[in-house]
């Protein structure tokens, strides 16, 4: 039986950006938020405490100004992330469709 894992992803044209209060809140938690460049994101998105903090503030209270982050469920333990000008879905391996040769 596969496990679910909660997944932070921004659901708006945008990009994925942390508001101050949440990354305050991170801190609190123990957990630093880091940007290695404008949009490069180095927290993994399955992060625990990064989800209890969405989770706890809502959308609206952790998302950045142009970001409206989610906390999605996937099943299982492999994901990507695919990103279309900032608004973001979930890929996993059950989720594509593969072509099988012979």
């Amino acid at each position: 039986m596969s496990q679910i894992h909660k997944i932070v992803i921004n659901r708006s044209y945008g990009g994925f950006g942390l508001s101050d209060e949440a990354k305050s809140r991170l801190k609190e938690l123990g957990q630093e938020y880091g940007e290695q460049y404008d949009y490069e994101w180095i927290l993994p998105r399955h992060d625990p405490i990064l989800v209890q903090v969405v989770e706890e503030l809502g959308s609206e209270r952790a998302s950045a100004e142009f970001a409206t982050l989610r906390v999605v469920s996937i099943t299982g333990r492999t994901y990507r992330i695919s990103d279309h000008d900032g608004y973001e879905t979930i890929i996993t391996p059950n989720l594509e469709e593969w072509t099988v040769v012979g």
